[in-house]
């Protein structure tokens, strides 16, 4: 559900984005069926509201949660970031290393979903999930996981496509209920954190590629504090 296909340095990073998967098998499989079905699902091009949002931050290091194809993590590591992405699809993985490749930049890849994937905490000065699809558990363990890697100074940077919280259950299989959306994670805030965009604006989308007809975007942007 992300909008991502998402100088100078060698090619990607090991380890090699289909192996050692991290997360539930069907996941993975629905995923791995649904990039398969098309030779490129998404646009190719960077997020509008990351592009709008990152372009104040100074460059560090960044969790792409969902990447995709990689437009996300490819535009972020020219841009002088030190780009860790997180994948449950194999088949996206791959798509995506070879984007990096052709790009010339260095990108860690985890083949994993957010929740069992291991990632130092409260270590990415950046953590951007851009239409992520996470799936909603009693625990809250997607929303916890977003907010857990995080760095004291760091940005959280959530964006989904605005209504799609508010659907009624689609005959596809698609249930709102099942994914967190950005009033989950913004209802966990606490005083470690200071919201500085929580808005509906109009989307700046990319031509081409799955969800392009999405009009709106929901934006979620908080700073850690502590």
């Amino acid at each position: 559900m992300t909008d991502n296909i998402t100088a100078g340095s060698p090619a990607s990073d090991t380890p090699l984005p289909g192996d050692g998967y991290i997360g539930d098998p069907a996941v993975r499989a629905e995923w791995d069926n649904r990039y398969a079905d098309r030779q490129q699902l998404w646009s190719g091009r960077p997020n509008g509201a990351l592009v709008a949002e990152v372009a104040g931050l100074t460059p560090g290091r960044v969790l792409d949660v969902g990447c995709g194809e990689g437009a996300d993590a490819v535009w972020l590591a020219r841009a002088g970031w030190d780009v860790t992405a997180l994948e449950v699809s194999g088949v996206a993985l791959e798509r995506a290393a070879g984007h990096a490749r052709d790009a010339g930049v260095a990108v860690r890849w985890v083949h994993a979903a957010l929740t069992e994937a291991v990632l130092p905490p409260a270590s990415f000065d950046l953590v951007s999930a851009q239409y992520p699809a996470l799936l909603r558990t009693p625990d809250a363990a997607a929303e916890r996981a977003l907010l857990a890697a995080v760095a004291p100074g760091g940005v959280l940077l959530l964006v989904h496509h605005a209504g799609m919280d508010t659907q009624q259950a689609h005959d596809s299989g698609f249930d709102p209920a099942d994914y967190v959306w950005p009033s989950m994670v913004a209802a966990l805030l606490t005083d470690d954190w200071k919201v500085e965009v929580n808005e509906q604006r109009p989307r700046v989308a990319p031509d081409g590629g799955a969800g392009a007809h999405h009009t709106d975007d929901l934006v979620l942007r908080a700073r850690r504090l502590r």
